[in-house]
C-alpha cells in the first residue's frame, strides 16, 4: 500500500481481508457477523458523524467521517461495488445540478 492512505488501497486492504482472513481483525469480524453488523455501524457512525458535524471540533468530526467511510467501503465490498462504479456514477453527475429548476430557485437569493 502506498505511504499515503486512499480510498481506492484502503478498499484493496478490505478486500484482501475478506478473501484472507486475519483471525482477531475488526474487518474479519465485521464479514463474520455479516450484513446486518455491517449495516448496524454503518447507521452508528452516521449518526456520530451527525453529532460531531454539530460540536466546534474539526477532529471529531474527521474520526467519525473516517469512520464512516470505512465501513461503506467495507459494505462496498461486501456488496461486490468498486470504488471505480462509485466514481463513475459521480462522473455521470458532473454538472446535473447547475440544470435543475431547484439550483435555479437557489440562486434567486
Amino acid at each position: 500500500m502506498a505511504d499515503k492512505q486512499d480510498l481506492e488501497a484502503l478498499y484493496q486492504l478490505i478486500l484482501d481481508r475478506k478473501n484472507n482472513p486475519v483471525a482477531g481483525s475488526y474487518t474479519d469480524y465485521l464479514f463474520t457477523k455479516g450484513l446486518d453488523k455491517i449495516l448496524k455501524k454503518i447507521g452508528e457512525e452516521s449518526t456520530e458523524v451527525i453529532v460531531a458535524a454539530k460540536n466546534p471540533s474539526d477532529d471529531e468530526f474527521i474520526y467519525e467521517v473516517s469512520d464512516l467511510a470505512y465501513h461503506v467501503l467495507v459494505l462496498m465490498v461486501d456488496r461486490g461495488i468498486s470504488v471505480d462504479q462509485i466514481k463513475t456514477e459521480l462522473a455521470k453527475r458532473e454538472g446535473l445540478m447547475s440544470k435543475t429548476k431547484e439550483r435555479d430557485e437557489i440562486k434567486k437569493f
